[in-house]
């Protein structure tokens, strides 16, 4: 008989678990974030999304010069196979834009002549072509499940100008682009998140970019992760006024509902990057007159802080910010996948490049081993 197993320590959801080592990204506790050593908040303020998801891919900052070609090569590598967008069109019209996403993103891979490359410096060049036309597939799947023409590239807009563009049919102005660069900065990358881990753990069995962002794809749908924010702007619907916030709060919470926009795994004080979307969302109230939001959204902050002394996250202010912009709920989490992309890509070239296969193991909870007592015989069911 086999000596009795030492019972291993088990952390339901791997809370606490270190599952891996990156240069890419650190969470900080102590509400801090910072992308390879450059704190999130300067960023978001000032830099461009080309500017920090050069940054993730190649480990520095770009120089003028590099800043330009960059953004330049993301720009030219925008357009998506013509028999991509034919798929998105055979696509139920109801579906969500996650799911046309995640097929699309799948569908890309076979196009990819480095597809089975994964060496650095092919996975870095489809990195740059997958951030370029994820955009794209979100616009265009956007337009076409709403019987309208996608539009053509504006290649003198930045990537987050011209997804504003695609999406709503106008140059945005120059206030636009620097909120949607902002948002799109801050969303950019998170650690081990699920959807990165879901990439990460796709890419360690040596599968291509492609199959592993389409894994973070469908682990970002969940309303767990970046669903969360589509979620919360129904809450808010649902709300409506500022005076209705703490009771609506309060009597969910007495019927153990799960409230979105609440709580993270790793931060004990505070979402790092909800003061800059909760300023963005006071910006955007004065600019459209919808100055209710975000009083809404403080009120429910202080309400469960009070109750449940749980923190706000970011997805509690995106929801609002993305309707102030203009866009359909529907694409709150497709637009977190926009920026998101920069940060699975830039853990999968690091997973590649420093590969060991994840597999953990599982706390076995079943039956003993027991006697097999079934009715077959060789595989054939007796009389």
């Amino acid at each position: 008989m086999a000596a009795k197993e030492t019972k291993q320590t088990y952390s339901p959801g791997l809370a606490g678990v270190i599952a891996g080592e990156t240069e890419i990204c650190w969470v900080d506790p102590n509400a801090g974030l910072a992308y390879r050593g450059y704190d999130i908040h300067k960023m978001a303020e000032e830099a461009s999304f080309e500017e920090v998801a050069h940054l993730l891919l190649k480990g520095e900052l770009p120089d003028a010069e590099q800043l330009s070609k960059f953004t330049r090569e993301i720009a030219a590598a925008r357009s998506v196979p013509k028999q991509v967008l034919d798929a998105l069109r055979l696509i139920p019209k109801d579906a969500h834009p996650m799911d046309m996403l995640r097929t699309g993103v799948s569908m890309l891979g076979p196009f990819d002549p480095e597809l089975d490359d994964h060496s650095h410096a092919a996975n870095i060049r489809k990195a740059i072509r997958l951030i370029a036309k994820v955009s794209t597939l979100i616009t265009d799947g956007y337009r076409i499940a709403h019987n309208e023409d996608p539009l053509p590239e504006r290649e003198n807009l930045t990537l987050a100008g011209n997804f504003f563009y695609k999406v709503r049919g106008e140059v945005p102005q120059d206030w636009q682009i620097r909120m949607m660069d902002t948002i799109f900065v801050l969303y950019a990358d998170h650690e081990f998140n699920a959807s990165t881990f879901a990439a990460r753990v796709t890419a360690s069995t040596l599968a291509d970019i492609y199959a592993a962002v389409t894994s973070a794809c469908g682990t970002l749908k969940g309303p767990l992760h970046g669903g969360a924010n589509e979620q919360s702007m129904r809450m808010l619907d649902e709300i409506k006024t500022p005076d209705r916030a703490e009771a609506w709060l309060k009597d969910k919470l007495s019927q153990k509902a799960k409230i979105m926009g609440f709580g993270h795994r790793i931060y004990k004080k505070g979402d790092s990057r909800v003061p800059i979307m909760r300023e963005i969302g006071r910006d955007l109230g004065k600019r459209t007159g919808k100055e209710n939001w975000i009083p809404i959204c403080e009120k429910l902050e202080q309400t469960m802080e009070h109750e449940k002394h749980l923190c706000a996250n970011v997805d509690l202010y995106a929801a609002p910010v993305f309707t102030m912009l203009g866009f359909d709920p529907a694409l709150n989490t497709p637009i977190f996948a926009a920026a998101r992309v920069a940060g699975w890509c830039a853990h999968v070239v690091e997973q590649h490049d420093h590969n060991r296969l994840i597999r953990p193991t599982s706390l076995y909870t079943g039956p003993a081993i027991r006697p097999y007592t079934g009715v077959s015989k060789n595989g054939k069911t007796q009389p």
